[in-house]
């Protein structure tokens, strides 16, 4: 799953040119067989924007990069799309759980919109399957469940009750108390994964080991549904429909409250809603939630006063791709928020609306 952290780090490197290659893939055969031969396209597009603007010399180190993304790329067990970032010093491929458009972008940052994007648009949020036997975690991003299965998870619980006989003199209060330590020991490492951002989390397991996980959990607040039962070994495809229904609702309600407070906040006269207000007052760190329907993109320039000014089309590295990418960076860079939106969800024919703090 993507965490803010892999974001925050894209979005940190500046150096020019900054090569993005974004496309549409296929999990299954035989529609994956055209995956490859639309990153030879897009691979072959970038080298021909990139060699009217720089010399063999100046992107070699650049070229080296994607070449090795390129090779290394899985395609038998690709997502619904697929990332490359590079430059002369960095690269980094991301199998995406969402589609994003094909496109090349060559700019002085990196192109995280689709990212983001992705981030708001599929829900993400957490699974934590209690169980004595093995405490499974698992990443979830829209209706794609990814098990976390790493040095820490599945956690299994050691000691009396578990991997040792309990004491001879033991009553149920004392195994209640050994689940309640385990559970905040399954807690305590859990906060380590969830420390980025804050997301939603389901619970699963029986009715009493969620009680007790509830009640020594600092993570309690985030519980946004459960599911009743022993998951022990339970299928990632078993799972999916059962969560899926808690995450629809979660989604729902989340797209709400976001057009709610936009209202409020139009009759409180703290909104702005044109792309160049927009720009200025989110470089300012006066954006509180920004919302953007998702499929605005627009290419502009910098002014030499640092302003906006909105050009016909991209081309050229002085030449944001998408300005509105820059603005989604920009917001959440200064502690905003950012809620993706459908098209035509945004009054009066606007496609971005920033919510002031004041």
């Amino acid at each position: 799953m993507i965490t803010r952290h892999d974001l925050s780090q894209l979005q940190l490197l500046t150096k020019v040119p900054a090569l993005s290659i974004l496309l549409p893939t296929h999990r299954t055969f035989p529609d994956n067989k055209q995956d490859p031969i639309l990153v030879k396209n897009l691979v072959d597009q970038a080298k021909e924007r990139l060699s009217k603007e720089f010399s063999s010399r100046e992107l070699e180190p650049l070229l080296n990069n994607l070449e090795a993304l390129v090779s290394e790329i899985n395609y038998p067990h690709t997502l619904d799309g697929l990332a490359l970032y590079a430059s002369h010093d960095f690269a980094k491929r991301y199998y995406l759980p969402f589609t994003v458009p094909a496109r090349v972008v060559i700019d002085q940052t990196f192109a995280t919109r689709d990212l983001v994007y992705g981030l708001h648009r599929e829900l993400r949020y957490w699974v934590l399957l209690l169980s004595q036997a093995s405490t499974r975690l698992l990443a979830g991003t829209g209706e794609t469940l990814e098990e976390v299965e790493d040095q820490t998870f599945p956690m299994p619980m050691t000691g009396p009750g578990a991997t040792a006989a309990l004491p001879f003199d033991s009553d149920s209060s004392y195994m209640d108390d050994r689940h309640r330590r385990f559970f905040q020991q399954v807690d305590s490492a859990f906060s380590s994964y969830a420390q980025d951002e804050a997301l939603p989390l389901i619970v699963g397991g029986v009715d009493r080991q969620i009680s007790f996980f509830q009640e020594v959990s600092q993570h309690a607040s985030a519980i946004v549904g459960s599911l009743s039962g022993n998951f022990d070994r339970a299928t990632l495809h078993e799972l999916t429909p059962q969560v899926w229904a808690i995450v629809q609702s979660v989604r729902e309600a989340q797209r709400t409250d976001a057009l709610q407070e936009l209202e409020a906040a139009v009759g409180a006269q703290k909104v702005v809603s044109t792309i160049e207000e927009v720009w200025r007052l989110a470089q300012e760190g006066r954006g509180k939630r920004l919302l953007v329907e998702k499929n605005y993109h627009l290419p502009a320039i910098l002014t030499e006063s640092g302003g906006l000014e909105v050009v016909a089309q991209a081309g050229g590295t002085e030449v944001m791709d998408d300005a509105v990418d820059e603005i989604i960076e920009a917001v959440l860079a200064k502690g905003g928020s950012v809620s993706l939106v459908e098209d035509g969800s945004l009054p009066a024919d606007q496609q971005i609306a920033l919510i002031l703090r004041y």
